[in-house]
């Protein structure tokens, strides 16, 4: 492994880290497996590096089978078009599941938000009924519609 930042996230898996870093890099672009570290005796995998849009992951086979990610976890990607939400969002949906408010759980478990990347902004608008609104769209919703954020932003 070659750590090149300070903090590298670690994903733990059963038994399925190499098929979900190659699930994750054919899902977002700019994506990569870097290296595949296999136990000297078994050449099972041990450990998956790779990259996601630019940041550096860890995918571990722990053997374990009570491993499993929790919505306590979970990573955003910010998009700036509602169809980039919308093909993230299909792929990532493939043996998963919906879940609210830009939430989905892939097929391995692990959670994604799939959010505009002015949401923040809209949400934390220093105008408190310009937020709720925007708060109050979003709360009905499962998959992000940009256009019907934008509209609640707007008034």
């Amino acid at each position: 492994m070659h750590f090149q930042n300070k903090i590298t996230p670690f994903l733990g898996f059963e038994s399925e880290a190499e098929d979900a870093a190659n699930y994750y890099v054919s899902v977002l672009p700019d994506s990569r497996v870097l290296r595949v570290v296999r136990h000297p005796e078994t050449e099972a995998v041990l450990t998956v590096e790779f990259r996601l849009a630019g940041m550096t992951f860890v995918a571990l086979n722990t053997g374990r089978a009570n491993w499993r990610f929790t919505e306590a976890f979970s990573l955003a990607v910010a998009c700036d078009t509602q169809e980039e939400i919308d093909e993230l969002w299909s792929k990532l949906l493939v043996g998963g599941q919906e879940l609210a408010c830009g939430w989905v759980k892939d097929k391995f478990g692990l959670c994604w938000q799939i959010v505009p990347r002015a949401i923040g902004q809209m949400i934390g608008d220093p105008d408190p009924a310009r937020a709720k609104r925007v708060f109050d769209a979003m709360s009905q919703m499962i998959k992000m519609d940009l256009a019907k954020l934008n509209a609640a932003y707007d008034g």
